[in-house]
């Protein structure tokens, strides 16, 4: 059995009617939060997508890309990421692996 991962989105969905009442959110992080409990979904519409080689239709859903919500955005981030780390010189790192003291 193949169990998917959480995310922010579904945290949204089950706990932000409760959040909402609760806490004081500015209109911003509402249409925030309202994004990413749509991304992906059949709220925002979608397309069919049908594979050539093997005639497999596939439906995907529109996403709200939005630029705080963590699937729109992860792309973006693993290629910032990828350049950072292009960057980084190649050196070896030394890890600490305890603490010593010294008597006078």
């Amino acid at each position: 059995m193949v169990h998917r991962a959480l995310e922010v989105a579904d945290v949204f969905r089950s706990l932000g009617p409760t959040w909402r009442q609760s806490a004081n959110l500015s209109l911003g992080q509402l249409k925030v939060m309202s994004a990413i409990e749509q991304c992906r979904s059949a709220a925002l519409g979608g397309h069919v997508l049908l594979c050539e080689g093997c005639a497999d239709v596939v439906i995907a859903y529109n996403s709200c890309r939005n630029r705080h919500c963590p699937r729109c955005q992860a792309t973006a981030a693993r290629r910032w990421l990828e350049a950072r780390e292009a960057d980084l010189l190649p050196v070896v790192n030394f890890r600490r692996i305890g603490a010593i003291s010294f008597s006078a």
